[in-house]
């Protein structure tokens, strides 16, 4: 039985990945945003001095745990009104992603809305929820049957970073419509040229959280995308109803996990020493670009350059990998992005100096 899924994208890659691989000083491969530093090595011990966890964990999360993520919110984001009722720790945020339809029960009569340019998840999870899957990105052309609105800033994979007028207009909508606005803020940390918002910001939502969640990780800011450490947080009638529902599907963060978010989330030095890692590849590798004749749209933040020759993404592909450089077409992410290619800054600078030298040969 089909599930009714599109091709996971990946796998269409293959023939320009080989093609990349035969370089002869190796692939440079920049097509997905799989962190590359190391994981703090303060984490690491904390993964082995909490490692002895015999007993099962909470789907809720532990205190302690819910606790450094309200502190994190509130001195990083500037969010206001969160108790614990309002947190959840999460099994890495691309599953939340995935079945949030699924799990406040939405289906064939509900609209999902999401950008025209996105992360292909949450088209995913409606599809697998059933539902109505809308790519818009004006908040005016919202259907009145949006029961969710996914929201992405900075955006995965144009770098897009919403305005505060933009976001209160999305917090408007979703309260005239009823829906959920689901605010993906995962690369919240690294913004570049625009300044960022949270959907729990009082400058964004009033002081009133009703109907809003936002959705980090841990994964790009700690370099920690091996643990599967995310959090969601907002109104919490919304969160203690998807506590509700994983209890019964045994959707729990790892005991040791939970200890290790805790302390990655109350140490920012090591967020800042990322940034600077990524922003100096960032400098080399949009110059590069840009003197190989491509122009680089939006990419204010996150840790990808959309870029562009004007043409269809697959023959940049290619002419990317005949130079050993592995890029994602951005026909991955809606048919509107299908004359880009996003190209990641998460390869080592050894790699990323590599990609310059070819790029400007």
């Amino acid at each position: 039985m089909s599930l009714g899924l599109p091709d996971f994208p990946w796998d269409t890659l293959s023939v320009a990945k080989s093609v990349a691989s035969a370089h002869p000083d190796g692939i440079v491969d920049l097509s997905v945003g799989t962190p590359v530093d190391p994981t703090p090595a303060f984490a690491v011990e904390a993964l082995g001095t909490f490692g002895d966890s015999p007993g099962y964990p909470t789907v809720w999360g532990r205190p302690d745990t819910r606790s450094a993520i309200i502190g994190y919110l509130e001195g990083r984001w500037g969010s206001v009104l969160l108790t614990d009722e309002a947190v959840l720790p999460v099994i890495g945020t691309k599953e939340l992603v995935a079945w949030m339809p699924t799990l406040l029960a939405m289906g064939s009569e509900d609209a999902v809305v999401f950008p025209e340019c996105a992360y292909p998840t949450y088209e995913v999870g409606a599809i697998m929820a059933k539902a109505q899957p809308v790519p818009l990105d004006d908040p005016a052309q919202v259907p009145a049957n949006t029961k969710l609105i996914w929201i992405n800033s900075p955006a995965n994979p144009s770098g897009k970073v919403l305005s505060l007028d933009d976001m209160r207009a999305f917090v408007a909508v979703a309260r005239e419509r009823g829906a959920i606005l689901a605010s993906d803020e995962c690369y919240g940390e690294f913004a570049w040229e625009r300044e960022p918002f949270s959907v729990l910001d009082p400058r964004v939502n009033d002081g009133d959280l009703t109907g809003l969640l936002a959705v980090h990780s841990l994964s790009k800011r700690s370099n920690a995308a091996g643990y599967r450490a995310g959090f969601v947080a907002g109104d919490p009638a919304i969160v203690q109803e998807l506590v509700a529902t994983r209890k019964h599907l045994g959707m729990m963060v790892p005991g040791p996990i939970q200890r290790v978010m805790i302390s990655l989330l109350e140490d920012q030095s090591h967020v800042e020493q990322q940034r600077e890692r990524y922003l100096a590849r960032r400098v080399k590798l949009k110059a590069a670009l840009e003197a190989a004749g491509f122009r680089v749209d939006h990419s204010e933040g996150s840790l990808y350059l959309w870029a562009t020759k004007g043409e269809n993404c697959r023959t940049t592909v290619d002419w990317l990998a005949e130079r050993g450089i592995l890029a994602a077409p951005g026909d991955f992410y809606g048919a509107a992005a299908a004359s880009h290619v996003r190209v990641a800054l998460t390869a080592t600078d050894e790699r990323i100096d590599a990609a310059v030298a070819r790029l400007s040969a």
